[in-house]
């Protein structure tokens, strides 16, 4: 029988082992309640918001009323919408940040983004607080199988 000693060592190697897979990047929701939207001033919205590489921008609004263009400096500031095809238009974009600088989004829909302001600018930081990119499913399959040989063998060495 399980002493009260094993189960805390038990759970504490759970923690160490488990607990970095469950720290996350931040999300941002852009815009916050008013979603991706014109009229809505966004540098103010990211005025004192830090973003780190590994961090996530959702752009959320009704679909076939915006889009999402992720664009240049001169884009940016003209409006020019790029080619359709590299627009997001789901209503629920998920944008992770994977590179540190600059990052410029506008929406393409008609005048959106020269007549409404719908656009942001934000600079994404390396930073200590970023997390590794993404591994890959094998990668993850192989982390999380390793992780539960490693307990079951420390559980059957207790008991």
């Amino acid at each position: 029988m399980a002493t009260f000693n094993h189960l805390v060592l038990v759970f504490a190697i759970l923690v160490v082992v488990l607990l970095p897979s469950t720290i996350m990047a931040t999300e941002y929701v852009v815009g916050d309640a008013s979603g991706w939207t014109i009229n809505y001033d966004y540098q103010v919205w990211a005025k004192n918001k830090v973003f780190y590489v590994g961090d996530k921008l959702v752009f959320k609004y009704p679909v076939n009323v915006h889009n999402v263009y992720k664009v240049n400096a001169s884009s940016f500031a003209t409006c020019t919408v790029p080619p359709p095809s590299t627009g997001l238009t789901s209503g629920n974009d998920v944008v992770t940040l994977v590179a540190p600088g600059k990052k410029w989004y506008i929406c393409g829909v008609e005048e959106h983004c020269a007549d409404f302001n719908q656009k942001l600018v934000i600079d994404v930081q390396q930073g200590s607080m970023s997390p590794a990119p993404a591994p890959s499913s094998a990668t993850k399959f192989v982390s999380k199988t390793f992780m539960v040989i490693i307990v079951v063998l420390i559980m059957i060495v207790m008991f």
